[in-house]
């Protein structure tokens, strides 16, 4: 565990911080934004397109100068915040009473992850490498 912590610490964060975003009750507001269609959507798709972002950038960076596979980040920064953003989806469908899942969550969370991998490949590893 130690040695993800000392990898991995800004990606920790951000999954604390997306796991907070996802489970705590909202204030009600009388607010401008409530007014932008579709504003959720765009909240998903940052908030899993920046933990995806972070994952991609924090493995090339740790691994540069060894011969872990590239698949390893396929995996860990690709299909584990796909199935990360199901899980909660889940969970906010079945486990609370103040949100709701919603599959176009998943599919702004899905849109979010793909957007930051394909930066991260074709962009990303080029400049890190």
């Amino acid at each position: 565990m130690l040695y993800y912590i000392k990898k991995y610490p800004l990606s920790l964060l951000v999954i604390l911080a997306v796991i907070y975003l996802s489970f705590f009750k909202p204030p009600s507001l009388n607010s401008e934004l409530l007014k932008i269609p579709h504003l959720d959507k765009l909240v998903h798709l940052c908030m899993y397109g920046g933990l995806s972002g972070m994952l991609w950038l924090e493995f090339l960076r740790a691994h540069r100068k060894d011969d872990t596979p590239l698949w390893h980040a396929w995996i860990g920064a690709t299909l584990c915040p796909l199935f990360f953003s199901g899980v909660v989806e889940l969970l906010q469908e079945y486990c609370t009473i103040h949100r709701g899942g919603d599959w176009l969550d998943f599919l702004a969370n899905a849109t979010g992850v793909l957007c930051a991998t394909l930066i991260a490949y074709f962009g990303l590893r080029r400049w890190i490498s």
